[in-house]
């Protein structure tokens, strides 16, 4: 049982811990290093404190997640180490699975860096559905709650505290004390205005919402822009197919691919800055047409362009390239859902190569739920999740783009290179669902070129939040066919060089 008026400890400790299998969505390490950089140092000693402490610990406000912390003994005070984060499975039978696998992915996340956890503390976090009560989320969550203490005291790590957090309140699962942890729960402190909330704004730390409002920059459009987005889709993918297909002609889509982002991205850096990430994202989405949006996202499902196109990764390029491929995974509308692969692929690795470890989780994750067998979001994301440095990747890339500069002569440095496609196309192969696992010769993945479904006018797919397409209402009355591409090597890992032990 927790001693409450004992310190628990200060978020001081770097370290990020990762789970076991870096293709899930919802596996995610954290790391909050930067307090670790100033001398500030904050005590906690309630689970009032450690209630609050939770999102400046993970960077953003869990939702329906179960989140451990490991604590650290270090000259007799206790400092936070690795956190990991799980999504709360629906299904109650899942909870033992996926409560073992949070465990055993902090403790050999936090083992392969050299420091196991002595003590954990442990959170479970989701509000309250229609009809239910925060006390009746606590109540449901116990047996989870239990859990998680189970397995952690199997592999000889105890849980000194477990809270539940639903409803603007927070209850403690170890202390049987009405005085202390009523059963009501207590109320949550006010945000920003705990001793931890000025510190971390002192070390320049920033909770950042949600992870809901994270998804919702790079989710498809559901407004009625979607259809006409949708259109021009079906009419970029009939122009550009053939021409992809063609050797003759594909490293000329390349070129064209290339060029149009690079003005684009100059036209996202020339735009007046607004507050707020909705509000920008409405800027991006008014500054980018559908003929455009369209054109690129049919042209990045090559695996050579989109190689070429993740060298805009640092500098001044860097970000409004990533707004770039967030506007272009919010165009995946309707069936195009399975295309926001490669956008959310070069969304994930830009905000990793800057930093920004959260987003590129999950646009990582997004895009293994866009298509599972994108090899390149997988390596990203594995490499992401154990904590390696992109410095590696980034490396390579520069590599390829002053040898690609030098081909093209003085002058042209700035922008990723025009020599001709570097893999051999293979032909086109049609398909529905069925995905085939056959491999071209050259190791990547053959053109997937789709007739789509024929749908009434006005009608259209809805997109689902994981990226997966589902099919809109058949009918005889559309004539139209939709022609989707896939080029050779989309499902591959990166092109060229790049190694892939460090991807």
């Amino acid at each position: 049982m927790t001693n409450h008026s004992e310190t628990t400890g200060s978020p001081e400790n770097g370290e990020s811990a990762g789970l076991s299998d870096p293709t899930s969505e919802t596996t995610e390490p954290w790391d909050n290093g930067d307090l670790a950089d100033h001398t500030t140092q904050v005590t906690l000693r309630t689970p009032a404190e450690l209630a609050d402490a939770l999102p400046y610990l993970l960077g953003y406000r869990p939702e329906d997640s179960m989140v451990l912390v490991g604590l650290h003994d270090r000259e007799g005070r206790g400092r936070f180490g690795g956190r990991a984060r799980l999504a709360i499975p629906v299904d109650q039978e899942d909870w033992r699975a996926a409560a073992g696998q949070l465990v055993r992915g902090l403790i050999a996340g936090s083992e392969r860096r050299g420091a196991r956890p002595e003590q954990i503390v442990a959170y479970v976090c989701q509000e309250p559905a229609p009809g239910e009560s925060g006390q009746d989320v606590m109540r449901r969550l116990q047996p989870l709650a239990q859990l998680l203490r189970t397995e952690c005291g199997a592999l000889d790590v105890p849980v000194i505290e477990a809270l539940c957090i639903s409803d603007g309140r927070f209850w403690s699962y170890c202390c049987p004390t009405a005085e202390c942890c009523p059963g009501d729960g207590s109320p949550m402190g006010l945000p920003g205005t705990s001793v931890l909330a000025a510190a971390a704004t002192y070390a320049g730390i920033q909770v950042r919402g949600s992870l809901r409002e994270l998804r919702a920059r790079l989710l498809p459009w559901e407004a009625a822009a979607a259809l006409e987005q949708e259109v021009a889709l079906d009419a970029a993918g009939m122009s550009l197919a053939p021409r992809i297909l063609d050797e003759a002609t594909r490293a000329q889509v390349a070129e064209e691919t290339l060029g149009l982002a690079e003005r684009v991205i100059r036209r996202f850096a020339a735009a007046a800055p607004v507050s707020g990430a909705h509000p920008a994202d409405v800027r991006d989405d008014g500054l980018l047409a559908h003929d455009e949006a369209a054109t690129l996202i049919l042209g990045l499902q090559d695996r050579t362009t989109r190689d070429r196109a993740a060298a805009w990764m640092e500098g001044d390029e860097a970000g409004p390239a990533l707004r770039l491929w967030r506007a272009l995974a919010r165009r995946c509308v309707g069936p195009y859902g399975e295309h926001a692969a490669a956008p959310l692929t070069l969304a994930g690795w830009v905000a990793w190569s800057t930093g920004d470890e959260l987003e590129a989780r999950e646009a990582l994750a997004m895009a293994l739920g866009a298509d599972p067998d994108y090899l390149f979001a997988r390596l990203l994301h594995q490499a992401c999740n154990e904590g390696l440095d992109p410095g590696a990747i980034r490396r390579c890339l520069r590599v390829e783009r002053e040898e690609r500069a030098e081909q093209k002569g003085p002058g042209k440095a700035g922008t990723p290179g025009a020599e001709g496609a570097e893999s051999s196309p293979d032909g086109p192969r049609r398909r529905r669902r069925v995905r085939s696992t056959g491999k071209s010769d050259n190791g990547s993945r053959p053109l997937r070129a789709e007739a789509g479904r024929r749908r009434p006018a006005g009608s259209r797919s809805r997109p689902s939040t994981t990226g997966q397409t589902r099919p809109g209402i058949a009918s005889t009355r559309d004539t139209r066919t939709r022609t989707r591409t896939r080029a050779a090597g989309a499902d591959d890992g990166p092109a060229g060089d790049t190694p892939r032990s460090q991807a």
